[in-house]
Parts: C-alpha cells; structure tokens; sequence
C-alpha cells in the first residue's frame, strides 16, 4: 500500500455486479474532481480469445475441466502486481484492454478477442482504480491485496450471481443457456479457490441477496430487481464508519451486525456514495500531503 499513490481495487466473479460499482466510483471521481487512472482485469488475461480457446482444448483432452479465465495461470498476475508495486511508489505504470465486441473494436482498432498494446497510464493522476476478478488475490507467490489501500468485493448470492451471468451473456454474446451452465461449471473449482478466497482480504463487501425465489437460477426469466433485494454491507474493519449518520440518511436500514449494515436494494448506490466519497476524499488529501 502506499498513502502517497493510493489504488483501489473492485473484485468480483463474472456477472456479480462490478461495473455497477465501477459507475458509482467514476461518478465520485467526477464530482470530486479526482483524476484516477483505471486498469480492467480483463486486461490481464493470458491468452486472446482464440489461444484462449486452444488452451482449453487442450487441456479438456488432457483431463483437466476446471481450467478458466477464474484460474491464476490464465491471468498474468504476476505482471498486475509489479504494476501496482510501480505505481505505488512512483504513480506510473502501464495498461492495455481487451477487446470484447464489436463497438470496443471500433473504439480501439483492434479486433475483438484482442488485445491493444501496453500504454502508460496519464500523467497526474490522483490514484489508481482496478476492476475485475482478482483484485485481492493472495497466495504464496503473489500478494496483489497487499498492495491496494481499499479493497472492495462485490458477491451476490450464489443464484442471483449466476441469473444475472446467464442474462448478461446470452443477451450481450450471444450463448446459449447450455453454454453459460458449461462456463459456470468449468469455473467452479477456481471459484471456490481463487475468487472466494478474496472476499477474506476486501475491506468492504456488498452482497447483493434476493427476497424473489431464485431457486432455479438456469429458468429464471428475469433478474430480480434492486427493489426485489436487500444488500448486506459488511465492513472488515468497522472502526470511523459512522453508522448512526448511515442508518440516518438511508431509510429502512438496519445493523444486522457489529460491522453489518442492511440497506434496500434500491439504496445501494446511495449507500456507496455515503460510504465511498469520504473515504476518496481522504485518500487524495492524504496521498497530496505526501506529493
């Protein structure tokens, strides 16, 4: 961590919800007037679509059916870490994006299921924001959670994560119902080891829980609303979070526990700009007192 380059990382599985939590941030960061640097997890996938592809038809007729874009040798996890490590200590560092569709294609000049090149991030900035899937993964070889200063994970219930993963990827590319429960099954043994694990090491998790029946994820015909949930927001370390002032400004909420506030659906991001914006302001003031 570094006070005076702060980085804030957002994690979470395919379909949970981060670039929700990603909007809310930018518009923090508009408001605020914080110049933030961005990286997309994706960015840091191994292989392209098509070697990605290869990959796991290889390694399909080799016997192993649980390797994914979940798993840590998909991902260059390694090269993520040194560039936080970098910008850390110094506010620089470099990226690049993956390229899903169409429209990213033609923002980018390149063809989807590719990757632009390595770019160095603006000068400037105030700090750095990371969403994807592993931004608070520890192992023995790697510490990237060690390395951000505001880890925040975002973990529907089960059911509803994969509802709205099966939603998302049939309407936006186009797959099959079969082919979404094939991905979500391949991607279970490193969602037990590699995405769970991370939820330990965030400083703060939103989870997002459903009062609709959901029993049937693989038939649900709609996702269940903002006004069909509740959201549970646990803090890691609830010490100066102001809990009266939050049971104040958000109706309806209550404490479930010491470091557990439960707010409507409907008030999530109302609670995350409570929540986030002074928390933003006071990692700039702080990382400036530095500079």
């Amino acid at each position: 961590m570094s006070k005076k380059h702060p980085i804030i990382s957002v994690t979470g599985s395919s379909g949970a919800g981060t670039s929700t939590i990603k909007s809310t941030f930018e518009q923090i960061f508009r408001r605020e007037g914080v110049n933030a640097a961005f990286i997309e997890g994706d960015a840091f996938h191994r292989y392209n679509r098509a070697e990605m592809r290869e990959q796991l038809k290889r390694r399909t007729e080799e016997g192993d059916h649980t390797f994914s874009h979940f798993s840590i040798d998909a991902n260059i996890l390694d090269e993520l870490e040194k560039i936080f490590d970098e910008y850390g200590r110094t506010g620089q560092g470099r990226t690049r994006h993956y390229v899903h569709d169409a429209e990213e294609s033609e923002k980018y000049g390149v063809p989807p299921g590719e990757f632009t090149d390595w770019e160095p991030f603006p000068e400037g900035s105030d700090l750095l924001f990371y969403e994807g899937l592993h931004g608070a993964v520890k192992t023995d070889e790697i510490d990237i959670a060690g390395k951000v200063d505001l880890k925040i994970g975002v973990v529907p219930v089960i059911n509803l994560e994969w509802i709205q993963k099966i939603h998302r990827d049939k309407a936006a590319r186009g797959y099959t119902t079969e082919a979404v429960t094939d991905t979500i099954l391949r991607r279970m043994h490193d969602y037990v080891h590699v995405i769970c694990p991370q939820f330990s090491e965030t400083d703060i998790n939103f989870q997002r829980v459903p009062v609709v029946d959901t029993s049937n994820p693989f038939i649900a015909r709609w996702i269940p609303t903002a006004d069909e949930s509740l959201v549970v927001i646990r803090f890691k370390n609830p010490r100066g979070i102001d809990f009266p002032y939050l049971l104040s400004m958000i109706h309806d909420s209550w404490m479930s526990r010491a470091n557990s506030i439960v707010v409507p659906g409907g008030k999530m991001d109302l609670a995350m700009q409570l929540i986030f914006t002074p928390m933003v302001e006071r990692l700039v003031r702080e990382s400036k007192k530095l500079a």
